[in-house]
Parts: C-alpha cells; structure tokens; sequence
C-alpha cells in the first residue's frame, strides 16, 4: 500500500471513530458514511462496527415539555432523557432563545409551571427553587446537558433558561411525563 493510500485509510479510520462517538446522538445508516476518494472503500467491519453502535444505545425519555415565553421569546422543546444509565437534558433542533443576556444558564426548578409562579417582566427565580445544571451552550439548536447523578429529578418539574446575571428567566419548560 502506498503513501497516498495509507494517509486517506488514517484519515478515513479518523473520521468514522468521530461517527462512532455521534452515533448515540444521531441517527443515520451505514449508507450515511461517504468519503471523498471513490477508490477507498471502507471495510464491512468498520461500516458494522458504526451500525451496531447506534444500535446498542438505549435511550428512553422520561418526561418532556415545550418551552413558553419569560422575559425573552423562547421556543423548543425540552425532554429529560437516560442513557446508558445517565440522565441528560435534551434541548431539541428548534430551541430557540435570546442572545440579549450575559450569562444563560440551564437550570432544573421546582415549579410546576416556573413562569405563572414568579412576575413579569424579568421572572425572577428565587434561591433554592432552582438547580444550575450549566452554563446554555447556544442561543439555537439541538443540545444536550448532563444531569449529575447526586440530583433527584423527582424534585424538579421543569426547566429553565435563566439570566444569573440579571435574575432574569427567558424561558421555561414544565415537564409532563
């Protein structure tokens, strides 16, 4: 085997160990995986290693909900998922919120219904109704938030976009479920 063949088989191994490592959070088919040389052709046991690793993957959601409105237009929806044991927070492709605020944070709240609980125009929270899970990774689009182990979901029913800064909720969740 050549230079030129054995950099596009590396090159190649790298990406589909990056599909590897997707494929709990997409999904797609072998038929899927492309690559840019017609001539180099991926082995059937790589193409099944990647197909049976979004097969394995379990994923089960617990409870879900649709974001309404606070101080700023937020839209999506929110599910609480498990996966291979852990619990996430899934904002799905069409979440959507203001870039107006300085430190967004996704936090899980106690209230059933976080907006009618507290008052326009900002929605403050109040301490202790709340938990901080991270800091919003983006303003759009589908994302994921790791909910640690040490927390009991039992105790939150919704979720949250919050300004910390401000004191000021974007959005919110209740979770049904």
């Amino acid at each position: 085997m050549n230079l030129k063949h054995s950099i596009i088989l590396f090159l190649a191994s790298l990406s589909i160990f990056g599909y590897v490592q997707e494929a709990s959070s997409k999904s797609f088919t072998t038929s899927d995986i492309t690559t840019n040389d017609s001539s180099l052709r991926l082995s059937n046991q790589i193409k099944t290693l990647v197909y049976s690793q979004n097969k394995s993957t379990n994923i089960n959601t617990v409870k879900s909900g649709t974001f309404i409105s606070g101080e700023h237009t937020t839209q999506g929806t929110a599910r609480i998922i498990t996966k291979e044991g852990k619990s996430f927070i899934e904002l799905d492709k069409s979440f959507k919120t203001s870039r107006s605020g300085p430190d967004l944070v996704v936090v899980l709240h106690r209230s059933h219904n976080v907006i009618a609980s507290t008052r326009p125009p900002v929605y403050p929270l109040k301490r202790g109704d709340y938990i901080i899970l991270a800091p919003l990774k983006k303003f759009s689009g589908a994302q994921t938030y790791l909910i640690h182990n040490n927390i009991n979901l039992a105790d939150y029913k919704s979720i949250a976009i919050w300004c910390r800064k401000f004191n000021a909720t974007f959005g919110a969740a209740n979770f049904s479920g």
